[in-house]
């Protein structure tokens, strides 16, 4: 019989040391599970789903629809718009693969790899939240409206057909521009970047929403609830990572004055 001791020591799970000098921090064990855990589970959903092994249902009538997303069925959908849409997807994951780099060039290669972990992180979990719901909600594609119209009957289409809600190409570039958007506000918050980072981040987030629906892959609703999905995790992730020692961009004050509170908000831009 062999016997196997696992001795840990008292402060291998503590937090690592604050570099006081740099806003963001990160937790190896902490950050490193959950982007592995999160690109792990997304990956193999994905290999389960393209095996056709769960069934797609027949869509319903379109009168079920909400009024804000009718159209898209019965719109003439784009055979090109697809092909942007994955253009856009793929360019905003360049650009969380470029932006550390850069920040290595211009706040040190520390800040590099802190801002890689922050955007490996708030994708893996993006795509991860997004898998989880489509899977469990199992929305038919406005594309299946169209072709399961003539008889929804005995119309059979593939496991895809039915991942409409939410969008992940709208989750995916939101989340990229979310963060990207946080980072500059935080490491330099006096310049024209963040705004700049803010524009860009919300003309590519409505562009890729509006090509979605255009080629029949999205409703509005499922661009809409994808974007505001990857936006806010894009915001939580590099928030949570914050160094204390730092003092916040934005904060809120409540104090008791006579006959109630008063709130105020306050910040540095």
């Amino acid at each position: 019989m062999v016997v196997l001791l696992l001795v840990i020591a008292p402060d291998a799970f503590a937090d690592p040391p604050v570099d006081q000098t740099q806003p963001f921090t990160v937790n190896p064990v902490a950050d490193g599970v959950l982007t592995v855990a999160g690109a792990g589970f997304s990956g193999i959903l994905g290999l389960i789903l393209s095996t056709g092994e769960i069934q797609a249902t027949p869509p319903g009538p379109t009168s079920n629809l909400l009024s804000i997303d009718r159209g898209a069925v019965t719109q003439t959908f784009s055979k090109s718009a697809g092909t942007i849409s994955d253009a856009i997807l793929w360019s905003a994951v360049g650009f969380a693969a470029l932006d550390p780099i850069l920040s290595g060039f211009r706040d040190g290669w520390d800040a590099a790899l802190v801002d890689a972990v922050m955007y490996a992180e708030s994708l893996s979990l993006t795509e991860t939240l997004t898998d989880i719901t489509k899977i469990a909600v199992r929305r038919p594609r406005p594309l299946d409206y169209k072709n399961c119209e003539l008889d929804t009957t005995t119309c059979q289409q593939p496991t895809d057909s039915v991942l409409s809600f939410w969008s992940g190409h709208a989750a995916t570039v939101a989340n990229v521009s979310a963060t990207a958007t946080y980072i500059a506000f935080v490491r330099a918050p006096h310049s024209p970047r963040p705004w700049i980072t803010l524009a860009a981040g919300i003309l590519l987030t409505s562009f890729v929403s509006y090509e979605r629906v255009r080629s029949g892959e999205h409703f509005p609703t499922d661009v809409m609830a994808g974007a505001l999905a990857g936006g806010a995790i894009g915001v939580l992730v590099p928030h949570s990572h914050r160094n204390q020692g730092q003092p916040p961009p934005v904060w809120v004050g409540v104090a008791p004055v006579n006959g109630g509170a008063s709130l105020s908000l306050q910040g540095l831009f």
